[in-house]
């Protein structure tokens, strides 16, 4: 395994910080104060400004205090290439910072396309720099070919999309196949994948996403892959309580891990940060809000 293997990066970042928290940034128009400046529907210049500050302000405040930040690559694409420019310079930003970089693009396809699609989205010398990517491989396991091949050489992690955390994920996820869901052959699927690729630690740096909203699924696919690491959407404001959202981590040394625990609205939009009249007064509503997700995971 390379030496900066991400599955022990990823165990070591939240042994060092003390949590499995996750800060996901995602810049929605519609809830960023207007401390961070006027945006509007369309890209504009003002807009980008404020997406940029307002982003790179939130990684300020995740520095020490969680594991990891996942920036959702949507709402920075809405805002066409200069949005993309805020997207990776924010990557390289915690990069430099030593924070690790979940990009949550969900990419896909086959052959050369997914080859270029490794190139652009995961490692730090990518364009758009990272830690680990999201992905999809409900197009086929031999679809993930150059997408483990670039995070091999890079020392980077992927998630592969198992169980997501939206209501409608049964519709085909559950769908039984031999008496099995099909997200369980996936899994099964992914089990030697990941097994493979397992570090020094015990973790692998091939991992899952298995949202909050299934308990009971994420303790089956815990059971199926014992070394992945999970990435959980789901907890907070999309309704998943702290013992549903860590119930496919494990238990270190020193508390949860095993995986990291996604915030998104919880973390960077909480009401007081919104209706703050001061860059100070904001500060301290996400110190808060972080502080209350870090205590909610059993991790203050």
């Amino acid at each position: 395994m390379a030496p900066d293997h991400f599955g022990d990066r990823l165990t070591t970042a939240i042994r060092s910080v003390g949590t499995p928290l996750c800060m996901g940034i995602d810049p929605h128009l519609s809830l960023m104060p207007t401390l961070f400046g006027d945006v509007g529907e369309t890209a504009s210049s003002s807009t980008i400004r404020a997406i940029e500050d307002f982003s790179m302000a939130c990684l300020e405040m995740a520095k020490g205090r969680v594991a990891a930040i996942k920036p959702q690559a949507a709402f920075f694409e809405a805002q066409g290439p200069d949005g993309m420019h805020v997207l990776a310079r924010l990557g390289r930003a915690a990069i430099d910072a030593g924070i690790l970089v979940i990009m949550d693009a969900k990419r896909n396809d086959i052959g050369s396309t997914n080859a270029a699609y490794a190139a652009a989205w995961i490692g730090h010398d990518a364009a758009f720099p990272s830690d680990a990517l999201t992905v999809n491989a409900y197009l086929g396991l031999d679809t993930l070919d150059p997408l483990l091949a670039r995070a091999d050489q890079q020392g980077a992690g992927l998630f592969v999309l198992t169980r997501t955390s939206n209501p409608g994920a049964g519709d085909l996820q559950d769908l039984k196949v031999d008496g099995k869901p099909l997200f369980q052959h996936l899994a099964a699927g992914l089990a030697p994948l990941a097994a493979a690729r397992e570090g020094e630690l015990g973790l692998s740096s091939l991992g899952i996403v298995a949202g909050a909203t299934w308990p009971d699924e994420a303790r089956a696919l815990r059971q199926t892959l014992p070394g992945a690491p999970f990435l959980v959407p789901g907890f907070g404001a999309q309704g998943a309580g702290a013992a549903q959202a860590l119930a496919g981590l494990t238990v270190g040394p020193e508390g949860p891990e095993g995986g990291l625990v996604n915030s998104t609205r919880g973390l960077i939009f909480p009401a007081a940060a919104r209706e703050a009249g001061t860059i100070d007064a904001w500060r301290t509503a996400i110190g808060d809000a972080i502080e209350a997700g870090r205590t909610a995971l059993g991790t203050s």
